[in-house]
C-alpha cells in the first residue's frame, strides 16, 4: 500500500474523540499518526494501520483503498 508522510486517512473506526480522519506522520514497520480533531499521537503497527484504512487524501485527491494497492 502507498502510504506517505502528510496523507491523511480515513480509518473504518473513529477516535474516542469522534473523528475518523488522521494525519500520517511517520512511515515504516509503525505509523504514527495523529488525529485531525484533538491531534492526540499514536503509534500502530503497520498491519493494522493499512487494514483499517478506508481511504487517502493527498494533495487535496481523495484515493479508495483500490486505488492506493494498484500504485
Amino acid at each position: 500500500m502507498d502510504i506517505k508522510v502528510g496523507d491523511v486517512a480515513e480509518m473504518k473506526k473513529p477516535h474516542p474523540c469522534g473523528c475518523n480522519q488522521f494525519e500520517i506522520l511517520r512511515v515504516g514497520m509503525d505509523f504514527k499518526i495523529r488525529c485531525t480533531r484533538c491531534s492526540r499521537e499514536v503509534m500502530l503497527p503497520r498491519k493494522k494501520v493499512e487494514k483499517s484504512i478506508r481511504s487517502v487524501t493527498r494533495d487535496g485527491v481523495r484515493l479508495t483503498n483500490e486505488e492506493l494497492e494498484s500504485r
